[in-house]
């Protein structure tokens, strides 16, 4: 594996995840929000390299359902590392044949049901357009030329490698931007194939995002009624089809089991904050009034009982005064 070849240095971060709880304050930071699928085989990692105008992100993901809002004015290139890639972006299925781009601003929507390893460079503003970009504030996919796609892969790889083992070369700014150059050459080649606009966010893609959105903010406000799909279509004038459709194309799963994955990780958040809650009230305040069906789906999912979320949640509050 990639990160076990690896070894911090002066030149290179490398952190490691074995627990979405250790995980959440990284995503807090970088305003992702993101619902694990496999909590049993969680496990996430990143290594972090610098460069004069750019930042190499290599990360390996973890199953999930992910919301994030990029800011990147110099722009981000975002591409699979193997080619196993699954991945579900803005309603479009993705596999490693494609790269992702950004310069400016976007809301991200991924469903990712499988780890993968891919890698982010991020721009800096202060770079010369290398007519990268034709379009801003525009999360897209394009196809990649397969030996260019290879060599950038390459290339991220060798950084990497060399940051770990030889840390002394990034003090040199020849020997860094040398490195950069080499990257930005690649990059080049990469970006020679025109976008794929058939892939590209269709406005059919953008409405069923727009639909999940209301979805989520109704079940925000509704946290204790029970949610019925007739009666979902009908507040959102939309056939029960549209809405179904909506939701499995955007977050991979059906209407039913979204809502209950997203109250049953609602239902933990709280249960993880201690104090004197119980697992009941807890349940019920997410809409779960069936306890015996509530504590089998939350064990199913978190693979513990609710009861010892809510003593580890204690635990934390206590240590916390």
């Amino acid at each position: 594996m990639l990160f076990d070849a690896l070894a911090p240095s002066p030149a290179l971060q490398l952190i490691g995840f074995s627990d979405i709880d250790a995980f959440r304050p990284i995503e807090t930071m970088e305003d992702a929000r993101s619902i694990p699928l496999d909590i049993p085989n969680f496990a996430a990692a990143r290594a972090v390299v610098a460069l004069p105008a750019c930042r190499i992100i290599m990360m390996r993901s973890f199953a999930r359902i992910l919301d994030t809002t990029y800011r990147m004015p110099g722009g981000l290139v975002l591409l699979s590392m193997t080619d196993d890639l699954q991945v579900n972006f803005k309603g479009l299925d993705l596999d490693a044949r494609y790269f992702v781009t950004l310069r400016g601003n976007d809301e991200c929507h991924f469903v990712e049901p499988q780890a993968n390893l891919h890698a982010m460079i991020i721009l800096s503003p202060t770079l010369r357009d290398r007519g990268w970009f034709d379009q801003g504030d525009d999360l897209r996919a394009h196809l990649a030329n397969r030996p260019a796609l290879l060599h950038t892969r390459q290339l991220l790889l060798d950084i990497l490698r060399t940051a770990s083992v030889q840390p002394l070369l990034f003090e040199s700014t020849e020997v860094a931007g040398h490195l950069q150059e080499g990257l930005l050459l690649a990059l080049d080649d990469l970006f020679r194939v025109d976008a794929m606009a058939d892939r590209s966010a269709s406005v059919q893609c953008e409405r069923s995002i727009k639909l999940v959105h209301r979805i989520d903010d109704y079940v925000a406000a509704h946290p204790t009624a029970p949610i019925y799909t007739a009666d979902l279509a009908g507040e959102f004038g939309v056939s029960i089809r549209t809405l179904g459709g909506a939701v499995s194309k955007v977050r991979g799963m059906s209407l039913h089991q979204y809502i209950r994955l997203k109250r049953l990780w609602a239902t933990r958040a709280r249960l993880l904050k201690g104090g004197g809650a119980t697992v009941a009230t807890c349940a019920r305040a997410q809409g779960f009034h069936h306890l015996g069906e509530f504590a089998a789906a939350y064990r199913a999912t978190f693979h513990e009982a609710p009861s010892d979320t809510l003593a580890r949640g204690r635990q934390g509050s206590i240590a916390a005064r």
